[in-house]
């Protein structure tokens, strides 16, 4: 019995002086195994013949047959054989002979990697016992006839996630007899949430169904007065998929040995997800330039962007938050860690992480853009995934808070995470990783400043209900949107948030004092202010309401600043500036209408077709300030996806895209793209020109391969246009 492969003399690279073997961090390198290992010198009448040999390995890898079945791969377009650990699964073993229990020994290796080492977990000897014992590795026979036998194969529910190499060897006298290297034994071993002993178990099947085996997914963007929706392909059984994902640890350099442990695994993706400092999967782009690129909002789901990086190795342009978030998904996924994409309203990126965005003021009220360095994300997309956490006290297991988009660093790179939803909720922010980030994003005041000429600052009002106001994702079977926000925080202004915040604080959170500016509200005069529903090209107003409790008649000069933004809340110009004089009569109410024309907007509008409105009053009388903020969007229109005939796996389908152009322009250099994982990979159609109020119309053929309930997703995108998107549900019925 061997406890090391042979390895043959080839070139190591350079062994340094803290390791006997090099480190072990690709699993796409293979040893060279000996077919014979002799224990010495072997007699001349030796031949390998007169004993047990393996003729052949059949590995029930189909779709349809026992393994792939009953470890929920059979989706996974890949020949191989992929099962989960800690389950056990069948193989049969066809010898030149009977096999006789009594004078024959053999055993099964499984190898991964290079330099594989039984203590590392990359050489795993299987021997042939009466009995499995559960989550640990052995093999049992149980069926034989003939010349061939049938095992059943054990795996630890701890063991290493990627693709491990098959080896049958036969003990003789005089060393051990190996089959050949066959890449099609190969066996995936992945995450299995349906296992009690693995870190990553769920125990709810239609929460499996959804976060480990849903395909497609939701991501809901826009701003929280106006919650969009669109629909995102994970596609983590297409072909290839699997492998690019395993390529991505081994980019990350995840030592072998720490790839069955999901936090671990969870920590390095979030850096390799994007591609500062590492060269990782996505560049990520906010200028709304993407020359020699794919916008972001242009992409409609993962499986692109991850082949595109498998085979070219180079960051694949360009994302933003949701991108990373789909991708990240994808991945997470693929390897059977249950994952799904959370979208938090009103996020905030607080550059000095005090947990006080400071927006400064300058004297008629308006906002001074070189002193404001923080910024109120309008939506910010991140992942969450499901594993129990070991190294922290009991009850922080369960959803962990990942992020791929590259905003701070952590340990010198970009990432974030896992951080515990329970440890941030609770304000427990000491426990790894990158906590008190995460905290920041969902809690935080904004506060109105004002610089006076002595450099003294005055606090003009603070809004402590505004930063991480919704919180949600996709629900489970179906495709509504769930409120997760109280997974999170504690009901503003309750007792238990009073404590999370303070026990955040114990831990480091910074908060800034207030105590040495001083500030007293307006409490007898409420503002706010609502933004008309617009559609994109049409004009749109916005209506101030005044609300006056007190006795006393007031005079309010009041500002509006209409500002094209970023989703990110980046300003990139002022469009829309209006000063008014308001008349407040005593206990009752005022309203102002101020009229947005589309001539005002149009020639600027970015991205997303945001926009972020400040309204601020000074009260004459008082000199108090009172000021709001708010995100509005625009109306986009849609896409529509129809099919024409039957929909019947195997058989020739045709879908048909449309849309109209609602601008009073041409739209040029248009980009479509449809795709739906099991129906059709991406399609892409590049039109040189929409005249305005013209229909354009697309038609595919495509062989839908998956029968079931399925999804088309397309999106158009030109540079006067974005996030444009259509979906369809169709039902693939079988042949």
């Amino acid at each position: 019995m061997s406890e090391t492969t042979g390895t043959t003399e080839e070139k190591k690279p350079p062994v340094n002086g803290r390791r006997a073997v090099p480190s072990s961090n690709s699993n796409d390198e293979e040893n060279e195994v000996p077919e014979m290992e002799a224990f010495g010198l072997i007699p001349r009448g030796f031949n390998p013949k007169d004993y047990l040999r393996v003729v052949d390995i059949y590995m029930f890898k189909d779709p349809q047959e026992i393994n792939k079945q009953q470890h929920h791969t059979d989706k996974y377009y890949n020949p191989k054989l992929i099962v989960r650990r800690g389950q056990p699964f069948q193989i049969q073993i066809h010898f030149n002979r009977p096999y006789n229990p009594q004078t024959d020994q053999f055993w099964l290796e499984y190898l991964i990697g290079r330099y594989p080492q039984q203590n590392r977990g990359t050489y795993i000897p299987v021997l042939v016992g009466d009995v499995l014992k559960p989550g640990q590795w052995g093999a049992k026979i149980t069926h034989k006839e003939n010349n061939s036998i049938r095992l059943s194969i054990m795996s630890s529910a701890t063991c290493i996630i990627g693709k491990f190499r098959l080896y049958v060897a036969v003990w003789t006298p005089f060393g051990i007899l190996r089959t050949h290297r066959n890449s099609a034994t190969d066996t995936y071993i992945l995450f299995n949430p349906w296992c009690q002993q693995d870190a990553v178990y769920l125990d709810d099947e239609k929460e499996r169904e959804e976060y480990v085996l849903n395909d497609v997914g939701i991501v809901y963007h826009g701003d929280i007065n106006e919650i969009k929706v669109r629909s995102w392909s994970y596609g983590q059984f297409e072909e290839d998929i699997l492998d690019a994902c395993l390529f991505l640890m081994d980019k990350a350099e995840l030592e072998l040995s720490g790839r069955g442990n999901p936090i671990k695994i969870c920590r390095v993706a979030s850096a390799v997800i994007n591609s500062r400092d590492d060269n990782g999967v996505i560049a990520g782009s906010w200028d709304n330039t993407y020359t020699s690129g794919v916008a972001p909002s242009a992409w409609t789901g993962s499986v692109d962007i991850l082949l595109e990086y498998y085979s070219s190795k180079q960051p694949v342009r360009y994302g933003q938050c949701w991108v990373f978030a789909g991708v990240f998904n994808t991945f997470l996924r693929c390897l059977g860690i249950p994952a799904r994409l959370v979208t938090t309203y009103c996020s905030a990126h607080d550059n000095n992480a005090n947990l006080q965005l400071d927006f400064f003021l300058d004297d008629e009220g308006k906002l001074d853009t070189k002193l404001t360095k923080d910024s109120v994300w309008n939506y910010h997309c991140w992942n969450e995934a499901w594993m129990t956490r070991p190294d922290l006290p009991v009850g922080f297991g369960g959803w962990q808070v990942v992020d791929g988009t590259p905003q701070e660093t952590s340990d010198g790179m970009y990432r974030c995470g896992p951080a515990s939803v329970q440890a941030i909720k609770h304000g427990h922010v000491c426990f790894q990783f990158d906590a008190p980030f995460v905290y920041a994003e969902v809690n935080g005041d904004i506060v109105y400043l004002r610089r006076e000429t002595n450099g003294t600052q005055v606090i003009e009002n603070i809004d402590t209900t505004h930063v991480g106001r919704l919180i949600v994702t996709k629900e489970v079977g179906g495709d509504g949107m769930v409120e997760i926000t109280e997974d999170y925080k504690f009901q503003e202004g309750s007792e238990e948030e009073r404590l999370a915040l303070e026990t955040a604080l114990m831990y480091g959170v910074k908060k800034q004092t207030t105590q040495d500016t001083v500030y007293q509200p307006q409490k007898d005069v409420d503002m706010e202010f609502q933004v008309h529903k617009a559609v994109l090209g049409s004009d749109f107003k916005v209506t101030i309401i005044f609300r006056n409790k007190s006795r006393n008649q007031y005079t309010a000069t009041t500002y509006l600043s209409g500002n094209i933004v970023f989703y990110t809340g980046v300003t990139k110009n002022e469009f829309k500036k209006h000063s008014f004089t308001a008349k407040l009569e005593h206990s009752s109410s005022s309203t102002f209408d101020v009229m947005i024309k589309s001539s005002e907007y149009l020639g600027d509008l970015v991205d997303q077709a945001s926009f972020h409105f400040f309204v601020t009053a000074r009260i004459k009388e008082t000199g108090k300030v009172l000021a709001i903020q708010k995100a509005a969007g625009l109306e986009i229109p849609a896409l529509r996806i129809k099919t024409q005939g039957g929909t019947v796996a195997g058989k020739e389908m045709s879908v048909t895209v449309e849309f109209t152009n609602p601008l009073k322009q041409t739209l040029e250099n248009v980009t479509l793209r449809l795709e739906g994982p099991g129906v059709l990979r991406t399609m892409k159609k590049e039109f040189r020109q929409i005249p305005a109020n013209s229909t354009l119309i697309w038609e595919v053929k495509c062989f839908p391969r998956q029968p079931g309930f399925r999804k088309l997703i397309a999106s158009l995108n030109c540079d006067a246009l974005r996030h444009v998107y259509g979906e369809l549900n169709v039902q693939i019925q079988k042949p």
